[in-house]
């Protein structure tokens, strides 16, 4: 009697990494990312005063389009099994969906491990030219330490694309809903914490994303692991087993 060997979790893993690129609209999406970093390290140096042309300038340029995009990519390797109908095929072939998302995950956080240095590369060459255009001399005012806190938001940002994606399992409103959660809720959020003083001693609690804008601002102190803790808990991880749940239950059509 022959058994059936489980296909291994990393062959899983680079074929749906594969799956996110093959098509022209996967490739270019992905190519946005170093094309936006590359657009924003030009406008810094083009607009931005002498003495605003510093590492972290440029690195926070660069943070705007890739908070951006790598949501968008995590979202999409989720959602095109429903979207697209591939997901009767995926399941198929491999029955239990958990590895499958798991998959999907470790692409996702891939793509971002790979995009990321290479978006702070792309930082520090424009640093280096800006300065020298501008005849000053090159600020490099982030530490490692710095440096990691920005990837650090950088993948919960992408962990929360991921999120919605499966939640929701639609492309259009899992990006919807990200565009809310990166820019509607925060400014109601700081709205809030500016009028409300109960608020204000609590938001560091309940809002995720105020914790993920101090990891970029380097203002992360031993309390505000606690509150990222909390906060990716109760906005990255229960949404996201609720979402496995129904995932696994849910029929493929």
């Amino acid at each position: 009697m022959s058994t059936v060997t489980a296909i291994p979790l990393g062959r899983i893993t680079t074929t749906e990494l594969r799956k996110m690129f093959n098509t022209r609209s996967g490739f270019w999406l992905l190519a946005s990312a170093g094309l936006l970093a590359l657009a924003a390290t030009s406008m810094v140096i083009l607009f931005a005063h002498p003495q605003e042309l510093t590492y972290s300038s440029f690195t926070a340029a660069i943070g705007i389009p890739m908070s951006i995009v790598l949501p968008i990519i995590a979202i999409l390797s989720v959602t095109s099994e429903w979207t697209q109908r591939s997901g009767l095929t995926t399941f198929t072939l491999v029955p239990h969906r958990g590895r499958i998302l798991a998959g999907k995950a470790l692409s996702c956080v891939g793509v971002a491990l790979l995009t990321i240095p290479i978006a702070f590369g792309i930082g520090a060459l424009g640093n280096l030219v800006g300065t020298t255009v501008a005849g000053v001399e090159p600020v490099w005012d982030l530490t490692p330490r710095d440096l990691g806190a920005i990837a650090l938001a950088q993948v919960l940002s992408l962990l929360v694309g991921f999120m919605l994606g499966v939640v929701i399992r639609a492309s259009s409103g899992a990006i919807v809903a990200y565009f809310l959660y990166a820019f509607v809720v925060p400014s109601l959020s700081m709205l809030l914490a500016a009028s409300q003083h109960w608020y204000h001693d609590l938001q560091p609690w309940v809002d995720f994303e105020h914790n993920q804008k101090a990891l970029l601002n380097g203002a992360v102190e031993t309390q505000s692991w606690g509150h990222l803790a909390v906060t990716a808990a109760l906005w990255l991880l229960l949404p996201l087993a609720i979402g496995l749940a129904r995932i696994t239950r849910a029929e493929v059509k």
